[in-house]
């Protein structure tokens, strides 16, 4: 599989978000976390062990933690090979929150968590999706277009929530379910928007990316449609993120299953003659 994600600059990109530490640059995560503990609340399952997966671990554990459901919570790593060093079938739920997108082979990591989790163990997932930063997407492809006469990757591609229950399936999870969720955020101008990227470590870390400092005639050019088309009549700028989340149940023998076809008892023109 050809890698279009640089994970040594994935890696240089949250090292430098810790260090920095801007007040306020983990908006998105801290309302993931907060959907993290209301899907937790609603699982009638409580959990022995579960694994915190991700640059975001420590934050993640907390918040199970904090629910009361989880007896016990192991931090972990998908290291620069993508491979996550964990033990077969050691966990009953396994959470990633803002993680997977910064994948090169999601269904491989997928694989890797459902082998981690015991029988009728529990994935939840969280990550961007398509829609998020299509405004910023459209004025740099656009204004690096007009300047340079041609335009670099710049922004991640995302799945879309589709996407999200098909890598379900195909790692091998049952009951896959993927649900959406947007958040919209204002700020004064673009430029604030890609300070804030850079805070919290979601500066480009693609393979292809340019290796040069962007030039400001691209920048203000950006800044200029941008405000040009995504601006509020107070003239701050909107920047749509959005979310798949994910869940899916390790195979067990204990889960509902669906019928074998030919199975009914009653055909459903006679329901429906019934009813009339």
């Amino acid at each position: 599989m050809r890698a279009i994600i640089d994970q040594k600059q994935r890696a240089a990109n949250h090292a430098r978000a810790a260090r920095l530490g801007v007040a306020g640059a983990d908006f998105l995560l801290v309302h993931a976390l907060d959907e993290l503990a209301d899907r937790i609340a609603v699982t009638t399952r409580s959990f022995d062990r579960a694994l915190a997966i991700g640059p975001h671990a420590d934050r993640i554990a907390r918040t199970l933690a904090a629910t009361g459901k989880i007896a016990s919570v192991d931090r972990v790593v998908f290291d620069g090979d993508e491979t996550l060093d964990v033990p077969e079938a050691g966990a009953d739920l396994a959470v990633s929150i803002l993680d997977l997108h910064e994948m090169n082979d999601v269904p491989g990591a997928l694989v890797q968590i459902r082998r981690a989790l015991r029988p009728d163990g529990l994935l939840l997932g969280c990550a961007p999706s398509s829609g998020t930063l299509s405004e910023l997407r459209e004025c740099l492809t656009e204004a690096e277009t007009m300047v340079s006469g041609g335009a670099a990757p710049r922004i991640l591609p995302f799945m879309d929530v589709r996407d999200g229950g098909g890598l379900l399936q195909r790692a091998g999870f049952a009951l896959p379910v993927a649900d959406h969720d947007t958040v919209t955020v204002r700020y004064d101008s673009a430029l604030d928007l890609m300070r804030d990227l850079r805070a919290m470590g979601a500066a480009n870390a693609l393979v292809a990316r340019p290796r040069h400092v962007t030039r400001r005639a691209v920048l203000f050019e950006a800044v200029r449609l941008y405000a040009e088309r995504h601006a509020d009549p107070d003239g701050r700028v909107r920047a749509t993120f959005s979310f798949v989340w994910m869940s899916g149940w390790v195979p067990d023998a204990s889960q509902p299953k669906p019928l074998r076809p030919g199975s009914a008892t009653h055909s459903l023109a006679e329901a429906l003659r019934s009813k009339l």
